[in-house]
């Protein structure tokens, strides 16, 4: 049996499991998974197994199973299971975790899951849904030590034994000391509270004042401060004050992590910027379709200006080899201008006022690019149509790699400049720079590269 399992997939041993009823052999199993591997296996069970299987664990470790999944996958076995058994898991959850995969689910789901929690837990993880899911408030965790400063070393180091079970979930490396409002007078570094005498009052070893965070502080900011800081998290404070949170540094390298997963996906055409082939199929296929649809349209916009100079392309049928090396070209420079766009975005290292810097620092790049591209371009142009017979006029073969040349050059620097300064107008008038830009910048490519080449072929060349 044991040679059998050895050989067996992760997702056929859960099934296995589920079909027998075997919890304990089933929690077992699940111990020996490695990271990263539980998700794999889940997506390849149905629905059926997948509430089999989160019946049959405990509700913890199906949270631990939870906060392990990327947030939609998480979501979608929430979204499989009777709401009160939801709950049961949810309530494990990690406070930020809870309200990151909530997010994910409709607000009916939300609402059904929530009325079957603990009404404490279900304000919290409304409150924390409240919150920008990239800022401290969205990111931090409600699981922290706070005292009072007239508390002893004893009664904090009492308070701790007590409650020993509940507090081997936090991650306890200060504990915080505030008002009786809850504003945040001071931190104590756990390991001094072992080497305090324990009638010493919290208020005369506390650190005072420290360094806090306020709750909408943003994503890019958390990370300038914790590359200058290297703390193991932050208190995040209200807008009274209040001591509400902390902010690791590891969650929010996580986050960061996430965000430039999800651009990739929004540039790759992905609306919502998450797909797994978990998801119901159609789920996928909108979220697919939805993009190219509208990229039909748009790229017959584009091949209408071809259809302008049918004339030119018959008298010098070379140049329809070089159109699309022109065209794709100018892709390519235009999406790395607006990779770096939506990157200054997101940092805050740029604001979308900001065209006239972005529009003269890409203009210099796209000229320096263009030029030497350009002369590139000309050069093979040329030697290609005199080489293979095309253009036999050594004078006309010249002008060609001009035409084409030139043509490169103008297209790259109007590819840099409309890359660069896209992401910067979408965001202004609220739609997401990373799944529109590449789409409007093909199509301004393609016209200005087909526009380019034919149009002064026609003028030079016919």
């Amino acid at each position: 049996m044991e040679e059998h399992t050895d050989t067996m997939e992760s997702w056929e041993r859960l099934r296995e499991l589920c079909a027998s009823g075997d919890r304990v052999g089933l929690e077992e199993y699940i111990a020996t998974l490695p990271s990263g591997e539980m998700a794999r296996a889940l997506s390849r069970l149905d629905v059926a197994e997948r509430t089999t299987f989160f019946g049959l664990i405990e509700p913890a470790g199906a949270a631990n199973i939870i906060e392990e999944l990327p947030d939609e996958q998480g979501a979608a076995v929430l979204r499989e299971l009777d709401p009160a058994d939801a709950a049961a898991i949810v309530d494990e959850i990690d406070s930020d975790e809870r309200a990151d995969v909530l997010s994910e689910l409709r607000d009916h789901e939300v609402d059904a899951i929530l009325t079957q929690m603990d009404a404490g837990e279900a304000q919290e993880a409304r409150q924390l849904m409240g919150y920008d899911p990239d800022t401290a408030g969205g990111l931090m965790i409600t699981e922290f030590l706070r005292y009072y400063e007239n508390q002893t070393v004893s009664d904090v180091l009492d308070d701790m034994r007590g409650n020993a079970e509940k507090y081997a979930e936090y991650s306890v490396q200060y504990l915080y000391v505030v008002s009786p409002e809850d504003q945040l007078v001071g931190v104590v570094p756990l390991r001094g509270i072992v080497l305090q005498a324990g009638t010493k009052k919290l208020g005369g070893i506390m650190l005072r004042d420290p360094m806090s965070v306020a709750h909408d502080t943003p994503l890019h900011e958390l990370e300038q401060l914790f590359d200058r800081h290297h703390f193991f998290g932050f208190p995040v404070l209200d807008a009274d004050g209040r001591l509400v949170g902390v902010v690791k540094h590891d969650d929010v390298e996580e986050r960061i992590g996430e965000r430039a997963q999800t651009t990739l996906m929004r540039l790759s055409g992905i609306v919502g910027g998450e797909e797994f082939r978990g998801m119901p199929f159609r789920t996928r296929s909108m979220r697919r379709l939805s993009f190219l649809i509208v990229n039909i349209f748009l790229n017959v916009l584009a091949a209408s200006v071809i259809a302008l100079f049918t004339d030119t392309l018959e008298a010098v049928i070379a140049l329809a080899v070089f159109l699309p090396i022109i065209s794709d070209m100018g892709g390519n420079s235009g999406s790395q201008a607006i990779g770096v766009s939506i990157r200054e975005l997101s940092l805050g290292m740029i604001k979308t006022r900001d065209y006239g810097i972005v529009l003269w620092k890409e203009a210099t790049v796209g000229l320096m690019n263009g030029a030497v591209l350009g002369i590139i371009v000309a050069v093979v142009g040329a030697l290609y149509v005199g080489l293979t017979g095309m253009i036999t006029d050594p004078g006309t073969a010249a002008l060609f790699g001009f035409i084409v040349g030139f043509a490169m050059m103008l297209n790259t620097l109007l590819s840099v400049v409309v890359g660069g300064t896209m992401p910067l107008f979408l965001k202004r008038i609220g739609i997401d720079p990373a799944l529109a830009s590449v789409s409007i910048l093909t199509t301004i490519t393609d016209i200005g590269g087909f526009f380019l080449v034919l149009g002064m072929a026609a003028l030079l060349l016919v």
